[in-house]
């Protein structure tokens, strides 16, 4: 499999668009649709393909790679309720013959676009600034699934903001969905995302054993992944949140006002927050031109919980959202970075020590200067590389401790 050059760069395009307080506003134009592409639609279930149509409009970068590149919507899972849901997404495949096996197949998690039906990727020609690692995997030789995660592309449903079991069911179904309209396509596949899409992809390894039997998972790349976020909570509580996660904990108030409907926002929501909590929701249209500037004026008080049991309540939500919560399937690669200032390095300590403590297979890399925007992430191809090579994977983790 060809190595990619100009990884570092890729990825740092793709942190750039995720969870953070910049305005991540769709582009003007639209993506356009051809034709119902030729596909299994007969078969019902977690992954079942719903539509598929060709993409007329996709950036020139991924249609100039790829043999096709599809616009699709697929049965899921709410990670939530477990209740059936149909989430959109796009697929990419490389042109030639498949190697011998089949396509490898990687879901892709995109970092935050959103938390609105517009927010999703396949509805903008350059995927809302995930079409460069796009580009990149589908040179490297892989079937690229993107899901755009429930409650984004579509209308219907709401979008989870950071539940990790939602998210993991919806990478794991968008291969699926790949292998019933990609011809040739393997059941080897492997998870890859940063930021929200790193917790996706981490998440996606947890439930490859079971929400995903059937499938071969070979390993999972998660750089800066929002993994453990219940130390919102207690920031909210103390005033100590950065700026960066003040706009990051309003779009998560706003899922979880939905997956949870006993919350009483006002409980977490005053000031600034309150007044102009459409425009701080939005992603694209008039509402969100104001969005980044909006952000920037929250103060601490207005998103403190407002008792001790509110902040234990919202902290026992985060705690459901976050990972780990069982052991994974397979190796996994972890970059981070201690300059953080949205998924603080104590946070991503913590899950890392946490799943070494279940069991899994960690090669985590702390990066001390590193940001979540900045993070280098050279080390992801080679390693995924190896990965569908059969190459055995480097563990961090301590050694369990001599019985």
């Amino acid at each position: 499999m060809r190595k990619t050059v100009g990884t570092v760069a890729v990825v740092s395009i793709l942190l750039a668009s995720g969870c953070g307080g910049q305005d991540t506003s769709p582009e003007a134009n639209s993506v356009a649709f051809g034709g119902t592409i030729e596909a299994d639609f007969t078969e019902a279930g977690p992954g079942s393909l719903k539509s598929a149509e060709e993409l007329l409009t996709i950036d020139r970068r991924v249609s100039a790679i790829s043999s096709l590149a599809a616009r699709v919507v697929y049965t899921s899972t709410s990670g939530v309720d477990g209740s059936p849901t149909e989430v959109s997404g796009t697929v990419f495949a490389p042109q030639g013959p498949a190697p011998e096996g089949g396509w490898p197949i990687i879901a892709y998690g995109h970092g935050t676009t959103g938390v609105l039906p517009d927010c999703g990727p396949s509805t903008d020609p350059e995927l809302l600034g995930s079409s460069p690692i796009v580009t990149a995997l589908v040179r490297s030789g892989y079937v690229v699934a993107v899901s755009d995660y429930q409650g984004l592309g579509i209308d219907g449903n709401y979008h989870p903001y950071l539940d990790a079991r939602t998210a993991g069911n919806n990478l794991i179904d968008s291969v699926r969905a790949a292998q019933k309209l990609v011809p040739d396509t393997s059941d080897r596949w492997a998870s890859f995302g940063g930021s929200q899409g790193g917790q996706a992809a981490w998440a996606a390894n947890e439930l490859a054993n079971t929400y995903g039997s059937g499938l071969d998972m070979v390993g999972s790349v998660s750089l800066v992944p929002a993994a453990d976020i219940s130390g919102l909570a207690r920031a909210a509580a103390a005033g100590t949140l950065t700026a960066d996660q003040k706009p990051l904990l309003q779009w998560v108030l706003v899922g979880l006002a939905q997956s949870h409907p006993e919350i009483d926002l006002a409980d977490y929501r005053r000031g600034i927050v309150e007044e102009r909590w459409d425009e701080l929701s939005a992603c694209g249209g008039p509402l969100a031109a104001d969005r980044t500037e909006l952000a920037a004026q929250i103060d601490d008080e207005d998103l403190k919980p407002s008792t001790p049991e509110a902040e234990r309540a919202l902290e026992g939500y985060l705690r459901e959202m976050s990972l780990p919560q069982t052991r994974a399937a397979a190796p996994m690669l972890v970059l981070y970075g201690g300059k953080d200032t949205l998924v603080s390095q104590a946070w991503t300590d913590g899950a890392v020590a946490a799943g070494c403590a279940s069991g899994d297979s960690i090669q985590s890399v702390l990066q001390p200067e590193a940001g979540h925007a900045d993070i280098d992430g050279a080390a992801a191809f080679p390693w995924l590389n190896d990965r569908f090579a059969g190459e055995p994977a480097v563990s961090y983790c301590p050694p369990p401790a001599a019985p």
